[in-house]
């Protein structure tokens, strides 16, 4: 029988109902148990977190029962919280390591389980590994008693998240400077982990700010197509900017005072100037492998270490846990910053770019205008295709074949790097082709500089390769 639970780029997610059951979660909080048993931190315990997704509080209450009953003592958090508030918590009471209860920006019928190291970043996929290899021995969970049974005997206890989170933020934010600014702020909470939370620390208003598992339908994910209310929110309230997070609130997206969506890459790229030459921060930039050009531009200019990692956060994490990493950030608007966690935090983030306008007298708009004056403009996109199992092997086999100079949506090929999937280099930009670590789908990730001729390239792409 083939084994339910795999572990992808970030985390193991899949649909609520058929191998996310309550018996799959019990099997993996065992495992990873048996994996962690001799742990250096194992006597201090471990800490659980949840979001706002269908069942995640029981879900987190499963797993907590299980880890309880191996004597491992669990701290839960008493309300939903963001992921990186359970990444702080390991790190900072010297955990073994932290559990989430999410599925991050996935459509509403999933959920998830992510592990958080010691550190406070996403776990090494060494050690992920090791638990998906225990998970075959597991194929029941028995013995295991219920919540207050272990809560009453102190193996399990609830502690105040939420708050640790809005006071670590306070503490490394310069908060008076933003609020001396006056600026007109929204906050575009998806109905995720984050509401009500940077409202405690700052005036905003605030979009989807309620429980509601189904988010409306879709998936709450920072991406320029769910995000129609809130540019429109933006230009007709006169807002300087609107701050947008992910399910778990570890991803951000940016709305200008223009009321335009403000691609991952220039977000990342804004940070990475403001931080380098305004903070003065030093270290290496790591990038993941689908992120831009205009990083290793800015890099080489400015005389930084690049470098580019595989797509996953994981990979990230690793290298700022490893070394001195300025930041770190991936296509999808995961950014690690120096100073706080080797781990993405939209929400910390958020406050930084606020921090950024505040301290620079700048807009968005006008940042990005310098950005582009220095660089050139750059063009990016994505486009997800849900096909197949044969369409899928079918056009990765198709990648392995191509070679410098064939051509791919009438453009020439210059080189081809095969880090994680196939980056197709031409004349004013890239492609690249990979499937996705967490669904059943084909990504597509294009950038063009100059022309954008970026659309153009996805389509014909995805033509070729008759996905459609």
């Amino acid at each position: 029988m083939k084994e339910p639970v795999k572990f992808g780029t970030d985390g193991w997610r899949a649909v609520i109902g058929d191998t996310y059951t309550f018996e799959n979660v019990r099997r993996v909080s065992l495992a990873t148990a048996k994996v962690f048993k001799n742990h250096k931190n194992i006597k201090n315990g471990i800490v659980i977190g949840y979001d706002t997704r269908f069942l995640s509080k029981e879900f987190a209450h499963a797993s907590a029962e299980v880890f309880a009953s191996t004597g491992i003592k669990v701290l839960i958090t008493d309300s939903f919280v963001t992921t990186p508030t359970v990444s702080l918590l390991s790190r900072d009471k010297n955990l073994a390591f932290g559990v989430v209860i999410t599925a991050s920006h996935n459509p509403y019928k999933y959920n998830g389980f992510k592990l958080k190291d010691s550190y406070g970043g996403s776990m090494n996929p060494e050690e992920l590994i090791l638990v998906e290899k225990e998970l075959p021995g597991i194929t029941k969970v028995e013995g295991v008693e219920s919540f207050d049974f272990y809560k009453n005997k102190g193996l399990i206890e609830y502690i105040d998240g939420r708050q640790y989170y809005i006071d670590n933020l306070k503490a490394k934010i310069n908060i008076d400077v933003i609020n001396k600014a006056d600026m007109k702020v929204l906050y575009e909470a998806m109905y995720g982990a984050g509401q009500n939370t940077i409202n405690e620390l700052i005036k905003v208003d605030q979009l989807h700010n309620s429980v509601n598992p189904y988010f409306e339908g879709g998936a709450p994910e920072p991406v320029e197509k769910n995000l129609g209310l809130a540019c429109k929110t933006v230009k007709d309230g006169k807002y300087d900017i609107c701050i947008v997070t992910d399910g778990d609130a570890d991803r951000i997206a940016i709305i200008d005072d223009n009321g335009e969506f403000l691609d991952a890459q220039k977000t990342f790229a804004l940070l990475l100037k403001f931080l380098h030459k305004d903070k003065g921060f030093t270290g290496t930039v790591v990038r993941g492998f689908s992120a831009s050009e205009i990083i290793k531009e800015y890099c080489d200019k400015y005389g930084l270490t690049l470098e580019t990692v595989p797509i996953g956060f994981k990979h990230i994490s690793k290298k700022m846990i490893e070394g001195d990493v300025l930041i770190g950030a991936e296509e999808s608007g995961g950014i690690g910053i120096k100073g706080h966690l080797p781990e993405r935090d939209g929400l910390f983030n958020g406050l930084l770019y606020l921090e950024m306008l505040a301290a620079t007298g700048k807009s968005v708009t006008d940042l990005k205008k310098e950005l582009e004056d220095e660089f050139g403009k750059y063009f990016y996109k994505r486009i997800d295709i849900h096909t197949t199992d044969e369409k899928k092997n079918k056009t990765l086999e198709a990648c392995r074949n191509l070679k410098p100079g064939d051509n791919i949506a009438g453009r020439k090929i210059l080189s081809i790097d095969p880090l994680d999937g196939y980056k197709l280099f031409f004349g004013n930009g890239w492609i690249t082709i990979r499937a996705s670590g967490t669904e059943p789908l084909l990504r597509f990730y294009c950038e063009t500089k100059g022309t954008d001729d970026t659309l153009d390239v996805l389509n014909k792409t995805i033509s070729n390769f008759n996905l459609e």
